[in-house]
């Protein structure tokens, strides 16, 4: 029986659940990582959407794609793809990319460390995994340089009112306010459909209200949110939840409030903060930093010193964490199979999330009757 593509990977998480691409996917032209990313968006997202949406995926998850490297100090490289965009860069995923590669063996494994370097499309990032027991216990990943680009802002949001904002990249653009702004809401996996719901109307209106701009990335706007708060975890310093989004979000229809919850502690999530707090005072040079997801697992991380990034001072973060692998899997696509990009539903989707030139599945279901975020300001 032939198919219309054969794809091996390993399951892995850190709490979020992240796919590693190792075998399947023919060669991708690019003089560097960046120049492959930019490729396949372009001429085959089709992996992407295969591998994330259904029925191969689901709204939290992400995917690697491991590739040759093309920088001579590399060891591999990684292509990072998520539900709307693919990142530059990402923690979580860089940690569960050097936890596949040690201990499937594509890179030797040496105890109690193996340092090596991976090319992700940002560029250079310096690993020092601990190992033990044939085990990776602890990824240690230098982050590309992270900088604040707003500070203690203050946005209109519908349905919320006036919020106090900070923005940074970390890898990514971050929109970060505290979850004390919003009452009693709780960062706990009981209320992760409120905090997607005013996570992604803030995401929305920091997009609309707070423009941004990367030297190197050009056109890379803000694209992912964050909530902050305290945690009594004695082990952290913070509590977050970050929400990835899995479509466009429109204030005029509440079907789109919505994304997945990060169920890590969020690697690149964790230097825009650290970014952020640096810029206020309040986090200074190598100061650990403990960053809890809504499991309750933690990265720690540290900023290693400060740089210059186009005019701007910026901070080059350190962050470890682990992952697990959970399952080795070959993913196929049938020839005959009339969702060959995959495909989305309304009730666990953000109902635009469909892609252009992949078959609907019918107008989208999911409604705010069950709750809005009016509603949820109300309760708290």
């Amino acid at each position: 029986m032939s198919f219309k593509r054969m794809i091996q990977a390993v399951e892995t998480h850190s709490g979020e659940p992240m796919c590693v691409i190792t075998g399947g996917v023919p060669h991708i032209p690019g003089n560097t990582v960046y120049e492959q990313m930019k490729w396949l968006e372009e001429n085959d997202d089709q992996i992407r959407m295969l591998m994330l949406r259904e029925p191969r995926g689901y709204p939290p998850l992400c995917c690697n794609l491991i590739v040759p490297p093309k920088h001579p100090a590399a060891a591999a490289g990684f292509i990072i793809m998520e539900q709307v965009e693919y990142p530059v860069m990402s923690g979580g995923n860089t940690i569960a990319v050097a936890t596949v590669l040690l201990e499937t063996g594509m890179i030797p494994m040496q105890e109690p460390f193996t340092e090596f370097k991976l090319e992700a499309p940002a560029g250079l990032i310096a690993i020092k995994a601990e190992c033990r027991n044939g085990k990776v216990k602890q990824v240690t990943f230098e982050n590309v340089p992270a900088f604040s680009v707003y500070t203690d802002v203050v946005i209109d949001v519908p349905e919320l009112g006036k919020v106090t904002v900070d923005v940074a990249w970390g890898g990514m653009f971050y929109v970060i306010a505290d979850v004390a702004q919003f009452g009693s809401l709780e960062l706990v996996p009981e209320r992760g459909r409120d905090i997607t719901r005013i996570s992604s109307l803030i995401l929305k209106a920091a997009q609309d209200q707070l423009p941004v701009e990367h030297p190197d990335y050009p056109g890379i706007g803000i694209t992912i949110s964050q909530l902050s708060g305290v945690t009594d975890n004695p082990n952290a310093d913070r509590r977050n939840a970050v929400t990835v989004a899995s479509g466009p979000v429109d204030f005029g229809n509440p079907a789109t409030w919505t994304g997945g919850v990060d169920r890590c502690p969020c690697g690149t999530g964790t230097c825009a903060k650290m970014a952020t707090l640096h810029a206020k005072g309040e986090l200074g040079l190598k100061q650990p930093f403990r960053h809890e997801g809504v499991l309750g697992t933690v990265y720690t991380g540290e900023l290693v010193e400060e740089v210059q990034i186009a005019g701007r001072t910026g901070v080059v973060p350190r962050i470890s964490g682990q992952a697990w692998i959970t399952g080795f899997s070959t993913y196929v696509l049938d020839p005959e199979d009339p969702f060959p990009n995959g495909f989305t539903l309304g009730d666990i989707w953000a109902p635009s999330a469909n892609e252009e030139g992949a078959p609907e599945t019918g107008p989208p279901v999911a409604t705010d009757s069950d709750r809005t975020v009016r509603q949820v300001e109300a309760s708290v």
